[in-house]
């Protein structure tokens, strides 16, 4: 079901997410992929730095190499090929897919201190994805009865669309960690050893921005996706790539 304009998340206001106080959040890139548990380890760690007032907000941006991630509603039968490693996570969603060429946006905020709503927030980081396809063109689109962010594929066929984002949560302590990815350049058939969020039917595939014929760049797609970013949650501090510890 395509959303309408009486669909609950139109509804939401995303301008209250933008921070009124406080230092601005950090914005961080990793040049090089960043392994799984690492980047979990990580998160943790700064989550409850931030949820101790001992560390600002972070978004950290990177890649993983190929893995496949279960979420808290993962299944089994789902896992069609392992033929990448696969790891259980605490964010909700089934399985998905990570590697190289897609842009993964990890979003450590303090929703108690900006807003303590889930569905809003959710909404909110649709709606970073959503902006930041624009900047390519690129009309990407809710779907109440699918996770992510999907874009019409008329091309393949009448009713036909295909993800290009995904986008899984967890929150402690009201503060959020995980995030979205984008894909921007990846290998495609790698999402074929999965059913990825669990989405069966045949209309309904994979792409990505070059995919769909934009010739950008990782660092194209960044510097959307931090002018997106900044126009719904706040202002953010550049620094250098390092761990996100």
């Amino acid at each position: 079901m395509v959303n309408s304009p009486q669909n609950p998340r139109h509804q939401l206001d995303l301008t209250s997410f933008s921070a009124r106080h406080g230092a601005p959040v950090e914005w961080r890139i990793s040049d090089s992929p960043v392994p799984y548990p690492e980047a979990v380890a990580a998160m943790e760690a700064r989550v409850a730095a931030i949820s101790a007032g001992e560390a600002p907000e972070l978004v950290w941006l990177l890649e993983h190499p190929p893995l496949y991630t279960s979420g808290t509603s993962g299944k089994e039968d789902d896992l069609r090929d392992p033929r990448f490693p696969i790891f259980a996570t605490g964010r909700g969603g089934q399985l998905t897919y990570h590697g190289p060429g897609q842009r993964v946006a990890y979003v450590m905020l303090d929703l108690k201190r900006r807003r303590p709503d889930v569905r809003a927030y959710v909404a909110s980081l649709e709606e970073l994805i959503l902006k930041t396809l624009a900047a390519f063109n690129v009309r990407g689109e809710r779907r109440e009865d699918r996770v992510g962010v999907w874009v019409k594929r008329p091309d393949k066929g009448e009713g036909f669309e295909d993800k290009i984002a995904a986008i899984g949560v967890r929150l402690k302590r009201w503060v959020s960690f995980h995030g979205i990815a984008i894909n921007v350049e990846p290998e495609l058939s790698h999402f074929a050893g999965i059913v990825p969020c669990g989405v069966v039917d045949p209309r309904y595939g994979v792409t990505s921005l070059v995919d769909l014929g934009q010739l950008v760049t990782m660092t194209d797609v960044d510097v959307a996706l931090r002018q997106a970013f900044e126009e719904l949650f706040g202002p953010t501090k550049a620094l250098v790539p390092e761990a996100a510890a």
